[in-house]
């Protein structure tokens, strides 16, 4: 799929947001092409989410401009713009009706509804949702209630969710929060082969840990009290003297198979072997 407008998918010219008169982003210039995966990291506060919630067209801007999918904000029909972008949040779940089914979460997506009660959904909807089940790797849990999902099993379950309407652009607000290594390391996995498909739209991902971040992700925006220490190609973010900078921290990053890893050093010195 390609963004319209051309291969920008997602513009931030010039975009600060103020609550209460604090700016939680400064003069943030940003652009996520077709074909790209973003992965937007720094400390707590830093304007992750913000950024993120922007892109989603959920949060409007104090001044500058937002242009996501050829829409610019405050110009379009976000109704409309917003059906084409999946938007896949922990929060989420919390608001969903317990008593769904997997398979049910997954068709309530077409409408972004909370439960099923309010729309007929046919025998094609329901072979949909579990298509895109089998495709996160839950098929065999379709019928299973929400209450009885794992932490890593509704993070699946969530992100078929957001495919379900065949998404122009994917946005992950802290897709493995919560979650153990293993169900951390398998849902990386599966967030590896989404990057790798070529089904899949532009991605953003907002995450606090390097660990977390999937192999295939080709760029890393790096933010630090709302303004941008670099972006770019991720090799050349997900460095040491770019991360030490965005959390005032010396941190010395490792890169390995598409993973990464970042452990503090003393000052001035190397992290222990």
């Amino acid at each position: 799929m390609s963004a319209a407008g051309g291969d920008v998918a997602v513009a931030l010219d010039g975009v600060t947001v103020r609550f209460d008169g604090v700016a939680v982003l400064a003069d943030l210039d940003w652009e996520v092409r077709a074909g790209e995966r973003w992965v937007v990291v720094g400390p707590n506060g830093a304007g992750k989410t913000t950024v993120l919630r922007l892109a989603a067209l959920r949060q409007h801007p104090t001044a500058g401009t937002v242009e996501v999918l050829g829409g610019r904000l405050g110009r379009c029909d976000v109704r409309e713009l917003r059906r084409r972008i999946a938007y896949a949040s922990t929060a989420l779940a919390a608001t969903l009706d317990a008593r769904m089914t997997a398979a049910e979460v997954v068709m309530t997506g077409e409408h972004a509804a909370l439960a099923p009660w309010w729309h007929i959904y046919d025998e094609a909807d329901r072979e949909r949702a579990r298509g895109l089940l089998d495709r996160v790797g839950c098929a065999r849990l379709a019928d299973h209630r929400l209450p009885t999902l794992s932490a890593g099993e509704l993070q699946r379950v969530l992100l078929a969710r957001a495919l379900v309407r065949d998404p122009d652009l994917l946005l992950l607000d802290e897709p493995t929060a919560g979650l153990d290594i293993a169900g951390r390391e398998e849902l990386v996995g599966y967030l590896g082969d989404l990057a790798a498909d070529v089904r899949t739209p532009p991605v953003v991902m907002v995450t606090h840990h390097l660990e977390e971040v999937p192999p295939g992700f080709t760029h890393a925006l790096a933010l630090r009290a709302g303004t941008v220490v670099a972006s770019g190609p991720i090799g050349d973010v997900l460095v040491d003297e770019v991360l030490t900078a965005c959390f005032g921290l010396p941190l010395r990053v490792e890169a390995a198979e598409g993973r990464f890893t970042a452990r503090a050093t003393p000052a001035g010195g190397r992290a222990p072997q």
